[in-house]
């Protein structure tokens, strides 16, 4: 019997043995193959450039990626928080249990009240540019009346308001009411997506360890202990961003539709989830997202439900950037403002709503970057022969980098 085959000895004795095929081992005896740096470099570059290739001609593997990336980072609070008690594969499985459920709740109860209030927003989507445009033309009469604007007919301003408010709603209207077959296609495009976010999620939870483990053992030796600080530094920050901002956005949507409901303007429930939508966009969504629910407030409650929505949401941005951003998240992006906005605007240009998505975590994943090579990065002296770091001290005293 050769040794890539096991007897297995089948009950009751006597019987014949049972061979069961394994498949050959082709890490063992291996003989190796020269190649230079140079060469294994543009074998990696190779790799790279086929992977980039590929998620241009399927943008959609991108976003598979990228899901499945930011879900098993998500997950890995209700992990880390049933491992206490449970095994690594049962705090898994009861993590995705959770998830599975509160989407499966959502389903249905939450998806069909919203489902019908999006339906009657959109047929109400030409009253409620009628009611604005009433508005807007008792305003502008007012207005004329006590002087404050030019004797000019104002008439024009609202012509150009009420076109552009009709091909809004036909805009909105004709991309909601569309082809048949688009929509079909959509929806299996994104059940495919989706299966894809949940398949690489679990399989990142599950072979979390397996994945450090590989990627340690391609980092040089006398690096691994800082490959090990990065890894952690990128796991530390991006999970708990994307978890946060998961639960902030809930919190957002859940307020602000609780708040409307209560002030008494209709469709909260689809205002409070335009809400969450938008509040993933940093700083700008909090204001894409009171722009419906301060139009449909105006144009069929009256100014009064209107300016009580603008003090509703400019509570709840208040809410978000004093109290659950610091609790929940943190400091954990360490990122300017500035630079935040910028990336947003940058992200948005490069690709779309998935770039404004992916910019704020990308920097994020770029400032770890910065802070690992600013204070190991180092330059050759030539005139002394020395070698001299960055930064020459720390805040803790001269740096201990050999």
């Amino acid at each position: 019997m050769s040794s890539d085959e096991i007897s297995v000895r089948s009950k009751p004795r006597g019987r014949r043995l049972r061979r069961v095929r394994r498949e050959p081992d082709v890490t063992a005896h291996p003989t190796p193959i020269r190649i230079s740096r140079r060469t294994r470099t543009a074998l990696i570059l190779a790799v790279i450039a086929a992977f980039a290739y590929v998620v241009y001609l399927v943008p959609s593997v991108l976003t598979t990626v990228i899901g499945g990336i930011a879900l098993a980072l998500v997950l890995s609070f209700p992990v880390r928080f049933f491992s206490r008690f449970f095994s690594d594969g049962i705090a898994i499985l009861l993590s995705f249990l959770l998830v599975v459920g509160v989407f499966v709740v959502a389903a249905l109860y939450l998806v069909p009240i919203v489902a019908t209030q999006f339906s009657s927003l959109v047929s109400a989507a030409p009253g409620i540019a009628a009611s604005a445009e009433q508005y807007l033309r008792d305003v502008l009469d007012s207005l004329e009346n006590r002087g404050v604007l030019p004797n000019d007919d104002p008439q024009q301003l609202v012509s150009r308001v009420r076109e552009n408010l009709v091909d809004a709603v036909r805009s909105i209207g004709s991309s909601l009411l569309g082809g048949v077959l688009g929509f079909v296609y959509g929806t299996v495009n994104f059940l495919v997506t989706l299966l894809g976010i949940l398949f690489i999620g679990i399989y990142m939870l599950v072979d979390a360890r397996k994945i450090k483990a590989a990627y340690l053992r391609a980092a040089p030796h006398d690096y691994r202990s800082d490959a090990r600080s990065l890894w952690n530094a990128f796991g530390f920050s991006l999970s708990r961003y994307l978890g946060g901002l998961a639960l902030i956005l809930l919190i957002q949507g859940a307020v602000s539709a609780l708040g409307l409901a209560l002030i008494g303007v209709p469709y909260a429930l689809v205002l409070g989830a335009i809400v969450s939508v938008t509040a993933i966009i940093p700083y700008l969504g909090a204001f894409l997202g009171a722009v419906p629910a301060l139009l449909v407030a105006l144009a069929l409650e009256g100014p009064w439900e209107a300016l009580l929505t603008a003090a509703l949401f400019l509570a709840v941005q208040q809410l978000e950037g004093n109290f659950l951003t610091p609790k929940i998240q943190g400091d954990t992006l360490h990122v300017h403002p500035i630079l935040v906005f910028l990336g947003v605007i940058v992200g948005g240009g490069l690709g779309g709503i998935l770039g404004v998505i992916v910019a704020v975590p990308a920097l994020a994943v770029l400032r770890v970057l910065f802070d690992f090579f600013r204070v190991r990065l180092r330059t050759e002296d030539r005139n002394e022969g020395q070698t001299k770091i960055w930064r020459k001290t720390t805040k803790t005293g001269p740096s201990s980098d050999p």
